[in-house]
């Protein structure tokens, strides 16, 4: 017999005679009785129902963001002359990260000094014959004004040649590199990204009915996929609802980690306040999916019945059963399964 997680369609058993028994089956289990086999059924693959969250709260998923990370962009164009750090290493406040060839931009340098060299000897040459009233104010002023523009020029182009140094504004660690040596580069071109480890934070959303309990008792966990689990530095919740969707922001502040999780990584935010308001939870792949219907094969005294469900928030591969299922139950894992089973048990009649 072929396994299949999810309730098809296409499926070759899910017939009109199939989609009759369904009907028949959820119509019975609206007064939550069970369907009765003449004989016990046995051999499905089954899955116990547990309360989400258990000991530390409901949890929501979350996201981990650096609070200070920046994205070094090229200020100026050129070649990549050479990447001095990759992904993950750590870097100190000025440490060079990335250097660009410099050559158009010393040119520019040379240019403009000479440049601001003739016009300082003008002016000084001025300066001089003013003093014995053999050029006029005017001439002296324009020529001020020449070698004054002859410095802002060099400083100018000065700046565009520091511009290929680029340096690490803090210390950090590299999230991403985006160039190789090698590579021409323009203006705003993404080089290299850093990030501070020791202010990370996740931010989650949690229906405003749960939001008052958070802020009396501000508390969370937060548990990586990795198993590791650690208490929040901090916790925040927003004063305001989001008006479309009616959700409170809590953010939550990571205390320093070694490994270091990576901007980008998901991890589960629960919070011990709302223990309470744990929901049974249960794969996804159990449920049978008619219309708007859903539910569950359940299993009791080697008995099926089918239990239509109220569900909640979904985490991954699992579901949050907001009613119609109590902790402890015993449900088919394989809804395709449990059907033939029923099918054939009701055939053998």
């Amino acid at each position: 017999m072929a396994r299949n997680t999810t309730m098809s369609g296409r499926h070759p058993m899910a017939g009109s005679g199939i989609a009759l028994l369904l009907a028949g089956v959820l119509a019975a289990c609206g007064s939550d009785e069970h369907v009765r086999e003449p004989a016990p059924i046995r051999g499905l693959e089954t899955h116990v129902v547990a309360v989400a969250g258990t000991g530390a709260g409901r949890a929501w998923d979350g996201v981990v963001e650096a609070v200070r990370q920046a994205t070094l962009t090229a200020q100026t164009s050129g070649r990549v002359a050479g990447v001095m750090h990759d992904v993950n290493d750590r870097v100190v406040a000025g440490d060079v990260l990335v250097r660009l060839s410099a050559v158009e931009q010393q040119a520019g340098v040379d240019a403009a000094r000479a440049q601001l060299r003739l016009a300082e000897a003008t002016y000084q040459r001025m300066s001089g014959l003013a003093e014995g009233r053999y050029v006029s104010k005017m001439q002296l002023d324009q020529a001020r004004a020449e070698r004054d523009a002859a410095r802002a020029q060099l400083a100018n182009v000065g700046q565009q040649s520091a511009y290929t140094t680029i340096r690490s504004p803090y210390a950090g660690l590299v999230a991403t590199r985006n160039v190789e040596p090698g590579e021409s580069v323009g203006v705003g071109q993404p080089l290299v990204t850093i990030f501070a480890p020791d202010a990370l934070r996740i931010e989650v959303s949690v229906p405003q009915s749960q939001a008052d309990a958070i802020r009396a008792h501000p508390h969370s966990t937060i548990t990586f996929d990795d198993g590791r689990q650690v208490a929040a530095d901090d916790v925040t919740v927003f004063p305001a609802a989001d008006p479309a969707t009616h959700a409170v922001k809590v953010r939550v502040q990571l205390p320093p980690l070694d490994p270091v999780p990576q901007p980008g990584r998901t991890a589960k935010v629960a919070f011990p306040a709302l223990a309470g308001d744990a929901y049974p939870r249960i794969p996804a792949a159990a449920l049978v999916r008619r219309g708007e219907t859903r539910a569950v094969y359940v299993l009791a005294d080697g008995r099926l019945s089918l239990r239509q469900l109220r569900l909640g928030e979904r985490r991954g591969g699992d579901i949050d059963v907001i009613a119609g299922l109590k902790p402890g139950e015993v449900i088919a894992i394989d809804p395709v399964a449990a059907l033939q089973a029923l099918v054939a048990a009701r055939q053998g009649d």
